[in-house]
């Protein structure tokens, strides 16, 4: 009888011991997906729920490293922005900015890495073989031309700018190199309704910290954009 209880009051403290010991792990656990929830809502940006630059810009060159010349780099600026806030307010301006960043999820897929780089200018990186980008850039320009129906039913006419680059003519998987490639190549057609995918001059145009010498927020003096 005493050895039956000896064993039972083993067991019984073997199940208050691992009882006891799954009270912190189970805490733990709680405390990680909370954290690993707030580390996910700083990687993306509050407004609109893209990738913030630093998350994109380390998903980007993942997708470099891995797809090597069958990927795209993308840019897009929205066109009149400005205007929409000025006459329409920047509530208008947020659900804009929200719309696009939909549409640019939507057109790039899941496996892309689609980010906003600041205020309304925009970065895609995605698998994309050379065969269809051209084609792929033309859907996109008329999702981004596509009206934005407002909540009190105001329609926003919409319209944004597109440069691409793509290693191959780039002649480097270098994110930082393709993203002033695309940069030139969206500002040499400014305003036109078209994508524009970059050749090899718009690899040689200058540039001042990473950005097309001339354009706003550069150093140089220069022709507005």
């Amino acid at each position: 009888m005493d050895s039956v209880l000896h064993h039972r009051g083993r067991i019984g403290s073997r199940t208050l011991l691992l009882t006891t010991a799954a009270v912190p792990l189970t805490g733990w656990a709680v405390h990680a997906v909370a954290l690993h929830k707030r580390l996910a809502a700083t990687r993306k940006d509050p407004l609109i729920g893209l990738l913030r630059r630093d998350a994109y810009t380390a998903r980007a060159r993942r997708l470099l490293a891995r797809h090597g010349d069958n990927v795209a780099m993308v840019l897009v600026d929205q066109d009149h922005f400005k205007a929409v806030n000025d006459t329409m307010g920047h509530a208008a301006g947020d659900t804009v900015l929200a719309a696009t960043a939909a549409r640019l999820t939507a057109w790039a897929g899941p496996r892309a890495a689609v980010g906003r780089l600041g205020g309304d200018e925009f970065a895609v990186v995605l698998e994309l073989p050379a065969a269809r980008l051209e084609q792929r850039l033309a859907q996109l320009i008329w999702m981004l031309h596509t009206p934005v129906v407002l909540e009190d039913g105001r329609i926003v006419d919409v319209a944004a700018s597109v440069g691409a680059a793509t290693p191959d003519v780039v002649g480097s998987r270098d994110l930082s190199l393709l993203q002033r490639t695309a940069d030139a190549a969206l500002y040499d057609g400014k305003h036109s309704g078209r994508a524009i995918v970059a050749t090899a001059a718009h690899v040689a145009v200058p540039s001042v910290n990473g950005r097309r010498a001339g354009r706003p927020g550069t150093a140089v003096w220069g022709r507005a954009a």
